[in-house]
């Protein structure tokens, strides 16, 4: 393990600001991680999650405490390899990183900023559907950030099987996640004022809205004792809260 803290840029204005929903008129479909979100995902994530560039850190921290010297450090839902290359300068080079994400124009980008990051860590990009299952082999660590939810409830069990099977022992899964709550007062309060977050950064009436109607049939999330039974019941042995704001919550898993 090295003990270095992570350099992230995780708003980096060289990036296109994110106005997915902002054009007139447009008709909302289901969400999807194609080009055009590809091109503004890192604005986009940075101003419509909270803390996000604390959860960065947190995981990179996290994720090197249990990285090990040849094993693998999964990323899965990498989208553009942010967290990859925050956890390059602080991870044993001799752990080797993959990134697996189903959206080709997210490996893509991934692969533009690992170049222009200059890296000399070799990363592995893969495409993969977690719908059709997931391979995991010698991990010590497996991240999953915001991408359980956007798999259909049906399969997560079998997800995190793969995930639990493919870990070593004292390997660790990051999961971070948005929450639902079973009390509607609690449920309300937390989505109103994660809309107030989005507004301060910048998002309008109709950007939110709009969001909202195209992740609808596509995110659907766990309550957190939801996530805890699931990971509890595929057998982790350890399970803790590691950042909690309102509706979006880190959990950290060891098996």
């Amino acid at each position: 393990m090295v003990g270095k803290a992570p350099h992230l840029h995780v708003h980096d204005n060289s990036h296109r600001r994110d106005e997915v929903f902002a054009a007139p008129d447009q008709n909302v479909g289901d969400f999807a991680f194609n080009a055009t979100v590809a091109a503004v995902f890192d604005d986009m994530v940075s101003r419509s999650v909270p803390y996000y560039g604390e959860i960065q850190r947190m995981v990179c921290e996290l994720a090197s405490d249990f990285a090990e010297a040849d094993t693998n450090l999964y990323d899965i839902g990498c989208s553009t390899a942010t967290t990859l290359l925050g956890l390059d300068a602080m991870v044993d080079p001799a752990v080797r990183f993959v990134g697996i994400d189903n959206a080709p124009d997210m490996i893509e980008k991934a692969k533009e900023k690992i170049v222009q990051a200059n890296s000399n860590r070799a990363i592995d990009l893969r495409g993969g559907d977690l719908h059709h299952g997931i391979e995991i082999h010698n991990a010590s660590v497996v991240l999953m950030l915001l991408t359980l939810q956007f798999v259909r409830p049906l399969y997560r069990e079998r997800v995190m099987r793969s995930i639990y099977d493919g870990l070593n022992e004292r390997g660790a899964l990051l999961l971070v996640e948005k929450l639902t709550s079973e009390d509607s007062t609690f449920n309300r309060l937390f989505i109103e004022h994660y809309y107030d977050y989005k507004r301060r950064n910048g998002y309008s009436e109709i950007e939110i809205a709009r969001k909202r109607e195209a992740l609808e049939n596509v995110l659907i999330p766990y309550r957190l004792e939801e996530n805890f039974q699931l990971l509890k019941e595929v057998g982790f042995r350890s399970v803790e809260v590691f950042f909690r704001w309102y509706n979006f919550c880190g959990i950290v898993a060891i098996k």
